[in-house]
Parts: structure tokens; C-alpha cells; sequence
């Protein structure tokens, strides 16, 4: 079976519209939310949002190219550009079409699209909806994007898991290498779901932090923890067996060596209270790259700043680590990006690239009041330097998926 290692890292994210960027603003705890400026929010509750700033989309493509487009594929396209770019993939024939796959997926897709083609609709009749109205909003069509604007041909796999989209992307990515189907994939997930009905949907089920202090609003394991923030942004990794990179001489950045994928059953939004879900996603992971508890140095948690998810997940983590849940690393980056949704997993896959290539832990910023439901080593406020040769990141979406995939160094 082949190894799978990353060679390229691509991100649009509200701390950094690349990756070295991105990284600086993890170590430096940098908090990416403030007052939402996407639409007008006098009659909404939620107030904040971790908006991705001052991005210009025409960086990466051509002004009539960017009109039809969602952001939701503006960031998944500048993203796939960096990491390829990084890869040293750009070039005519620097790799085989049909031996390239993307998997690539968003939880939502073109939600602003959906809104403003709806209005339309009722408003003007639905003569005046656009005809690119269905190709824009598709979740589907980020990978699309990827695929044409680099000439991929393999597979193009587009899972939608909600929050665990991009984790399951890079999961089963990994399989596809692993077992010869493709060289090398993309593999990510993208968001851009900031808009009036995307945030009125989330706040009537009582899922939002509804105050205005960007330090208070997303804060993973801290007692005073009210609701997930929402973020946008896209991330992706290229993914390419070790062979395949020795041979064309590429830079190795980390190797993904491991994944598990379950199923709660349980709720449509709530995890399973008794966490073993996500306990056993996590005991997959980290069996497959053949190793023990005891071998994780660092646990990116979901962490979404919900009263039940760190609960729940502190549970799960105590059962799939047993002893081990004392002295591992923890830490949530949803404190400073806050919930990028579907492009989530990915963007937290790159922190924990970041954190075994360092030896250092992001920290969990914004955190002041213990609680006794989260009793793990959270790494509070600031940056830990500590080796980190194994690292696992968790994703729980609604629905009951979840995932885990393991990073290691090489």
C-alpha cells in the first residue's frame, strides 16, 4: 500500500488569505471575527462573523470568469492555485490528468446565490432568475472549478458532510492513493455561507453566539461557551503518494497516515451524548497509521463553542485515549477562525500540518473560565512549543458524521 504525504497547502481564511499568513496569525493567536459587514443585520440577533478580508478574487482569475462565480469556488479556486503552486504542479505536463483526482466538497454551497436568485423569483417572476443560477449554486461545482482551471481529469469526488465535509475530502483522498486508484488528489472543502437566510437559519435553532465581543464569542472549552461562530474560507492539501513525490523530487511537508469515519445515529444536530462516535473515529485513525494513543502529541478538537460539543467531544477524546487524554495536546483554531463549516476539517488539517513541521501547539484564545465538563489541556491563549511528531484532527457534523485523520512527520 502506498504512503499518501502533502506537498502543497493552499487557504483563503479569516486570519490570512495564504498559508504562511494563516500560520503567523494561529502562532500569534489572532482573532478573525468582528462585526459582520456581509449584508445588514438591524434585525438579526447575531451581530459577528469571522469574514474572510480583503480578498480579491480577480488575484486569481479573470473579472468575467469571477462574475460567474459564487465565493464559495473564488476561495476554492485561489486556494487549489497556492497549493499547486506550492506543489510545483503549474507547469504544462508536471502531471498526469488522469491520474489527478479532486475531492472537494462544501456543506452548504452557493448560499448567497440561492437567496438572491429566490428574492429575484418572487420579486420580478421566474423569467428573471439567472441561467447560471444552478451552476453557481451547486456544491459540486468548487471541484468543478478546480478541475477545469488545471486540466484535472481523475477523479472528481465531492462529499457533503456538513462540518465534516473537507476531513472526509482528505480521508478518502488518502484511500484513493493509498491504494493506487490515483497519484495525486486535491483534496479540501470550501464556504462562503455569510449571507441574511444562511445566519437568520442558524440563529433560530439557537446555534450562534448572539453578542457583539469578538474575545467572548468564540471560545472552545471555556464555561462561558454560547454558540459556534460562522466562518468562510476554503483550504486545500495536495495529497500525493510518497513514490510519486520521491520521483519527481517534490517537497515533502508531512504525511497523512491515518483516517476513521462513523456515524452517530443518533441526532440530526447533537452529538451523541455518550461520545462514542467520535471515539470511534479517532481509535480508527490512529490504528490505521498503526499506532496507540499514547504516539498523539496534539488533538485539533471540532471544538465549535457550543455548551454540548466540547462536552461531548471531551468525553470522546477520554475514551479513545483512556490515560493518554491527560497529557495530550488540545487545542480548538475555531477560536480564531471560527466555524468554517464544510472547509473546516481542511483548514484545521493544515494547522496540524503546521503544528508537526513546528513543534508547536495553536492555542485555544479567548479562554478565561475553566470548566470541569472540559478538563483537558486546552493550550489557553497562547502558543506552546512542544515536539509534535503525531497529530490528529477531529471533525463532528450534523447529522452524526464524524471524522478523524491523523498527520504525522516524516
Amino acid at each position: 500500500m502506498e504512503r499518501v504525504v502533502i506537498t502543497g497547502m493552499g487557504a483563503v481564511t479569516p486570519i490570512g488569505n495564504d498559508v504562511p499568513s494563516f500560520m503567523e496569525a494561529l502562532k500569534a493567536g489572532k482573532c478573525g471575527i468582528g462585526p459582520i459587514t456581509h449584508f445588514d443585520t438591524t434585525d438579526f440577533k447575531v451581530k459577528v462573523a469571522a469574514q474572510v478580508k480583503d480578498f480579491d478574487p480577480e488575484q486569481y482569475m479573470e473579472k468575467r470568469e469571477a462574475k460567474r462565480m459564487d465565493s464559495f469556488c473564488h476561495f476554492a479556486v485561489a486556494a487549489a492555485q497556492q497549493a499547486m503552486e506550492q506543489a510545483n504542479l503549474t507547469a504544462e505536463g508536471s502531471f498526469d490528468p488522469w491520474r489527478t483526482g479532486v475531492f472537494f466538497g462544501s456543506g452548504v454551497g452557493g448560499l448567497p446565490i440561492v437567496q438572491e436568485e429566490t428574492a429575484k423569483m418572487l420579486e420580478k417572476g421566474p423569467g428573471r432568475v439567472s441561467p447560471l443560477y444552478i451552476p453557481e449554486m451547486i456544491a459540486n461545482m468548487a471541484a468543478a472549478h478546480i478541475t477545469m482551471r488545471f486540466g484535472i481529469k481523475g477523479e472528481s469526488i465531492c462529499p457533503v458532510t456538513a462540518c465534516a465535509t473537507s476531513t472526509h475530502a482528505i480521508g478518502e483522498a488518502m484511500r484513493a492513493i493509498r491504494h493506487g486508484y490515483q497519484d495525486i488528489v486535491l483534496a479540501g472543502g470550501t464556504e462562503a455561507a455569510i449571507c441574511a437566510i444562511g445566519m437568520a437559519g442558524f440563529q433560530n435553532m439557537k446555534a450562534l453566539y448572539t453578542g457583539e465581543d469578538p474575545m467572548a464569542a468564540s471560545i472552545p472549552f471555556d464555561k462561558r461557551r454560547s454558540g459556534f461562530v460562522m466562518g468562510e474560507g476554503a483550504a486545500v492539501v495536495v495529497l500525493e503518494s510518497l513514490s510519486h513525490a520521491q520521483a519527481r523530487g517534490a517537497h515533502i511537508i508531512c504525511e497523512v497516515a491515518g483516517y476513521g469515519a462513523t456515524s452517530d445515529a443518533y441526532h440530526i444536530t447533537s452529538p451523541a451524548p455518550d461520545g462514542e462516535g467520535a471515539a470511534q473515529a479517532m481509535r480508527l485513525a490512529i490504528a490505521d497509521a498503526g499506532l496507540t494513543p499514547t504516539d498523539v502529541d496534539y488533538i485539533n478538537a471540532h471544538g465549535t463553542s457550543t455548551p454540548i460539543n466540547e462536552k461531548f467531544e471531551t468525553i470522546a477524546i477520554k475514551q479513545a485515549f483512556g490515560d493518554a487524554a491527560k497529557t495530550v495536546h488540545v487545542s480548538s483554531t475555531k477560536s480564531m477562525t471560527g466555524h468554517l463549516l464544510g472547509a473546516a476539517g481542511a483548514i484545521e488539517a493544515i494547522a496540524c500540518a503546521m503544528a508537526v513541521t513546528e513543534d508547536v501547539i495553536p492555542p485555544t484564545i479567548g479562554y478565561v473560565e475553566f470548566d470541569e465538563d472540559c478538563d483537558l489541556d486546552v493550550t489557553p491563549n497562547e502558543l506552546k512549543h512542544a515536539k509534535v511528531d503525531v497529530a490528529i484532527s477531529n471533525s463532528l457534523g450534523f447529522g452524526g458524521h464524524n471524522a478523524t485523520i491523523l498527520i504525522k512527520k516524516v
